[in-house]
């Protein structure tokens, strides 16, 4: 599904630690685990009266939003001031970047101003690795959605969010529905749950929101919903991703509905006890049905609250191992004695 190159020896530093998050794909388990341990102490944090640590006191982190999106960016912003951080949120569309200025002029001058993490947003694959591996590998960086590539931290919290609910991941069968061709969400979700231990991972959508070739990702390939949503136990909705469509891939939003939409007709297919997700922001009445999307198994809102959480985790344990592996790193001065 994707034709980039494993980013998972340059997301980690020699010991093994997170100096990156850039992609799921390739992250051992144990990391994985590692993010979620992290991000459950932080999830309570919300209702302290005091709601910030100093893990990041004295760094500084700027959010670079190719993409306008409203949630994502004020989540990492309020993580990274949970975490004690100086935060700097560049607007693109006034940016330099508008006025000629290199993608990698804009990076090395804020790299001069000792920023410490950049979190990246950017409708181009590969955007987030070839800043790590290219132009700043010595500042942190986030991926907070490249293309159609990865979204690793919002697959993340949609892990923490299916463990804190339904505990083990091994006897679970999760189904992803909806537009799982320009899904980065879809793909970081996948390799998640794959590494975490998921029983059965099933994708439901029509053919033409299929990306070739997807079964050799290990999952089942469904395209009608009531088989696709038997008996399972979490069920992931996707937004259709409008703007990432080149041409006419669906008949209508109304017919979409009315064969790919969840209701709650559809939902009784589910495991009774099934749990129902969504990255948002939310279409209703395209991609699920009010009754759902406000009812009793809807944990959509828990969805936010652990998005900062594991955001606040991602970003504490990459400068952590940034700062780890610097002081591993030989003394120059000593290296030109």
């Amino acid at each position: 599904m994707s034709d980039l190159i494993n980013t998972c020896p340059i997301q980690l530093t020699d010991a093994g630690q997170l100096r990156h998050c850039l992609t799921t794909e390739g992250l051992p388990r144990s990391l994985l685990t590692e993010i979620l341990d992290t991000a459950d102490s932080f999830v309570d944090m919300s209702e302290q009266q005091v709601k910030k640590v100093p893990l990041l006191r004295g760094k500084t982190v700027v959010n670079l939003f190719f993409e306008a999106s409203t949630r994502t960016l004020s989540t990492f912003e309020l993580a990274a001031k949970r975490l004690s951080a100086d935060v700097l949120n560049l607007n693109i569309s006034t940016s330099s970047t508008k006025k000629g200025e290199t993608l990698k002029d804009t990076l090395m001058t804020l790299r001069a101003m000792h920023s410490d993490m950049f979190v990246v947003r950017h409708s181009d694959s590969g955007a987030a690795h070839f800043i790590a591996s290219q132009v700043t590998p010595d500042v942190a960086v986030i991926n907070a959605g490249d293309g159609r590539h990865a979204h690793p931290t919002q697959a993340m919290l949609d892990m923490l969010t299916i463990r804190r609910h339904k505990g083990e991941f091994e006897p679970l069968k999760v189904a992803i529905v909806g537009d799982i061709l320009h899904s980065r969400v879809a793909r970081s979700q996948i390799h998640a749950l794959r590494t975490l231990g998921a029983a059965e991972i099933r994708v439901i959508a029509p053919l033409t929101l299929l990306p070739r070739n997807i079964e050799s990702m290990g999952v089942k390939v469904f395209t009608d919903m009531a088989r696709g949503l038997r008996d399972v136990d979490v069920v992931m909705m996707l937004r259709l991703q409008k703007e990432r469509m080149d041409s006419a891939l669906l008949p209508s939003e109304s017919e979409f509905y009315k064969l790919y939409g969840l209701t709650t007709d559809k939902l009784a297919f589910a495991h009774p006890e099934a749990i129902v997700m969504h990255p948002g922001p939310i279409n209703r009445g395209v991609e699920i049905e009010s009754a759902v999307a406000d009812g009793p198994r809807s944990v959509i809102l828990d969805q936010v609250t652990n998005g900062i959480a594991v955001r606040m985790a991602v970003m504490s344990m990459a400068m952590s191992g940034q700062l780890a592996d610097k002081n591993t790193q030989p003394d120059a001065d000593n290296l030109n004695a």
